[in-house]
């Protein structure tokens, strides 16, 4: 497998949330960014050129290599704001039903808007995600 391409850097968030455009989304994401903050007591960190990540965490690929990575983070993109979930859904399946409007993959939640979900669950399902073991 080759390098790993996404990796925590020294990027500016706040000059990069700053610059998000349209302003809801720009709002949207600073208050992601404060629940994560708040949910995981860790500075936000870039990793790549837009995702957001907090606190530390790694993985292993299919041919065995380690990897660093974040427990929870997200990145606002173009078509949705993108929560990375990294132990996944299944075990939030009764917090998903009462989110409100979204979509998952194996470990992102697409969200368009905070104004379509429930703010408290959304923090729920961050808390319970951040502390899983994995």
């Amino acid at each position: 497998m080759g390098e790993i391409k996404t990796k925590a850097n020294d990027g500016d968030v706040m000059a990069y949330l700053n610059a998000i455009q349209p302003d809801k989304k720009r709002q949207d994401s600073l208050k992601i960014l404060e629940m994560m903050q708040e949910v995981s007591g860790q500075e936000p960190v870039m990793w790549g050129a837009s995702i957001i990540g907090f606190g530390d965490d790694s993985y292993t690929t299919a041919d065995g290599s380690h990897h660093g990575w974040f427990r929870i983070g997200f990145a606002p993109r173009k078509q949705s704001l993108t929560l990375y979930i990294m132990d996944g859904f299944d075990s939030y399946e009764a917090l998903l039903e009462k989110l409100g409007k979204h979509k998952t993959g194996k470990s992102c939640l697409y969200i368009n808007k905070l104004a379509d979900i429930d703010e408290t669950v959304l923090v729920k399902l961050m808390t319970e995600s951040y502390r899983a073991d994995r």
